[in-house]
């Protein structure tokens, strides 16, 4: 295995990209979301593109334009589809044995492949889909009642509690907010529901419990789709060792086929 750092054209901007060798004929295209350089939140896409090509599959990720090393404006997720395709074609051309590659993003990035349809991809690894409407949302029920789960099992929590550390009011606007019934599905995660409906690959859903972005698209989506994997007690970035183990199976599984 090797690291290899390139560059490739998109509608008129230089990008950069990093490919993890390796020689199998199924690869990984790792989809930076938001801001998040190539390298991923505490160098957490790097670490996964290498674990990923010691066993054995070649690895690309890029930055998309406006970010990092790449030129370009940085308009968001939802136009990040030129960007995909361009660094699909520059995997492939790096990589000439693939027959198949596997698409991972976290966040918005699993969002924006969704929007795009899949983007030309044969399988989609879907990590903590954003379908947040917009930022001064209010934290979906899900999220606040595995708050208040997680706060009832720590005696600290407890203690402040009882020994009124914490104000009644804010308690009693929360816990109401806690009951409430899901808001409906938005516009957001009713689009990305279409982008996905004509693709013919596998999909999983990834899920990390802990994450307030993942409970909020359990809360759009339905939670009973078989397509989706939760993995216990894991936050956003899976900066958990267990979790860290966990994604890497999962993206394994799908690249092996499953």
């Amino acid at each position: 295995m090797s690291r290899l750092h390139l560059t490739f054209p998109c509608e008129g901007a230089t990008l950069i990209g990093t490919l993890d060798t390796a020689e199998s004929t199924s690869g990984l295209l790792l989809v930076s979301g938001g801001n998040e350089l190539r390298s991923g939140a505490w160098s957490g896409q790097a670490l996964l593109a290498e674990r990923i090509a010691a066993a054995g599959f070649p690895v690309f990720r890029f930055d998309p334009r406006g970010v990092g090393d790449s030129e370009g404006a940085n308009g968001g997720f939802a136009t990040r589809a030129p960007d995909i395709a361009a660094a699909l074609a520059a995997f492939r051309h790096a990589a000439p044995q693939l027959s198949r590659v596997v698409g991972l993003g976290n966040c918005d990035a699993a969002s924006g492949l969704m929007l795009a349809g899949g983007a030309g991809l044969d399988a989609l690894a879907l990590s903590n889909p954003w379908t947040i409407e917009s930022d001064d949302a209010p934290p979906p029920p899900e999220a606040l009642r595995d708050h208040y789960r997680r706060r009832l099992a720590d005696p600290a929590a407890i203690a402040r509690l009882l020994t009124g550390k914490v104000s009644p009011g804010r308690l009693l606007v929360s816990l109401r907010d806690a009951l409430r019934r899901p808001a409906p599905p938005g516009t957001l995660a009713q689009d990305m529901a279409k982008g996905i409906t004509g693709f013919a690959g596998p999909v999983r859903f990834l899920v990390a419990e802990r994450d307030r972005t993942a409970q909020a698209f359990l809360t759009a989506w339905d939670r009973n789709d078989p397509r989706i994997r939760r993995c216990p007690d894991a936050t956003h970035s899976y900066v958990e060792p267990a979790a860290q183990a966990w994604l890497a199976r999962q993206v394994l599984e799908m690249l092996r086929g499953g």
